[in-house]
């Protein structure tokens, strides 16, 4: 049996970083949830199951099983393949980012890749941010972390990230997309962000990366013993 972290948090409440960061340090193998979604997406714009921003549900339904999706760890950041296609930029693309979202709320998708998720999880020692890990992807986790911030902290964080990609936008902009993002995020039918029972809650509003990755590292080490 692998060992499994997951977790769970806000938008801009530091999970992914923290994530990244801790798989490098304890040797775990970090599953990017969100990169099998961007997969998807990919492959319903090259089939033409999204014309003009709407989206034909069936044919990306009939993709599911029609493609083959993999995920290299390398010291450099993960590689993501489709069909053994190198698309590890090609997924950050805008075009693939405007309807990751829609095609991820599909019921069909949901559960094909949180299949998928947990096959690639099968026999090793992971970690794995998103919405719903604790809850629903590995609801029986060994070390569940549920991690938080104010909304005004995490829209400062998100404006940072934007200025330094050359993004011209407004603080207020930004406060005001994280809110919406957390009440669509707390609102899904399938996929919400929900709080497990059993989550340890870390609120990083006044903690440094490095002091949030140190709390995570010893309650790993801690559930390891």
């Amino acid at each position: 049996m692998g060992f499994i972290v997951g977790i769970d948090g806000t938008a801009g409440s530091g999970k992914g970083t923290v994530t990244k960061n801790i798989a490098n340090k304890l040797k775990l193998v970090n599953i990017d949830t969100g990169s099998t979604y961007r997969c998807v997406a990919l492959a319903a714009l090259r089939a033409n199951a999204i014309n003009n921003g709407i989206i034909d549900e069936q044919k990306v339904i009939d993709l599911l099983d029609k493609i083959l999706i993999e995920i290299e760890n390398t010291p450099n950041g993960d590689k993501v393949f489709l069909n053994g296609e190198d698309v590890t930029r090609r997924i950050r693309e805008k075009d693939v980012t405007q309807v990751v979202s829609p095609v991820s709320s599909i019921k069909e998708v949901r559960y094909k890749m949180v299949e998928f998720q947990r096959k690639m999880a099968e026999g090793k020692d992971v970690i794995m941010e998103g919405r719903d890990i604790c809850t629903y992807v590995f609801p029986n986790a060994d070390v569940k972390i549920y991690l938080d911030a104010t909304e005004e902290e995490r829209a400062r964080r998100r404006l940072l990230e934007m200025q330094e990609k050359g993004m011209q936008i407004t603080y207020e902009e930004v406060l005001d997309n994280i809110r919406k993002r957390d009440y669509n995020d707390k609102i899904k039918e399938i996929g919400a962000l929900k709080l497990a029972p059993d989550s340890i809650v870390i609120d990083t509003t006044n903690l440094t990366i490095e002091q949030v990755e140190e709390k995570i590292v010893k309650i790993i080490n801690e559930k390891r013993k």
